[in-house]
């Protein structure tokens, strides 16, 4: 790649990952209009809608809509947390969780509310805080 220098080994694979530097997104939902660079995130999105949910957890029997998901929720049952803090060491299962969790030591609160201004941390913090507008 001209642009961050990763190799690839097809050309195919290649052009897949340009999109991430071009945006180009030619992958439309007819259900809602979102649009994605590659085939695979629409095939995944469309499962929202259709309610599909073909990944099971063999530990638990639940289902899930994707791997990435299905494999995020495994973590729980392995006990595994390989999302650690630089800053205090704190140990966490998934990306997300550690990002919020390093908001405290930063301080950043990028979610404001439209109605009052008061900032969260986390979007589903500012999403409960709505509901008392």
């Amino acid at each position: 790649c001209s642009e961050c220098e990763k190799f690839f080994r097809g050309r195919s694979t290649l052009f897949r990952h340009e999109r991430l530097h071009t945006g180009i997104k030619p992958y439309e939902c007819t259900e809602c209009g979102k649009s994605f660079g590659q085939s695979g995130d629409l095939i995944a999105h469309q499962r929202f809608h259709t309610g599909e949910k073909p990944y099971q957890c063999s530990e638990c029997r639940k289902f899930f809509s994707n791997r990435s998901s299905l494999v995020r929720h495994q973590r729980l049952h392995a006990g595994e947390k390989p999302y650690k803090c630089h800053e205090c060491e704190k140990s966490f299962g998934q990306s997300s969780d550690l990002i919020a969790h390093q908001r405290t030591h930063t301080g950043e609160k990028p979610y404001p509310c439209p109605v009052c201004g008061k900032s969260f941390s986390r979007r589903s913090n500012l999403i409960v805080h709505q509901r008392e507008h």
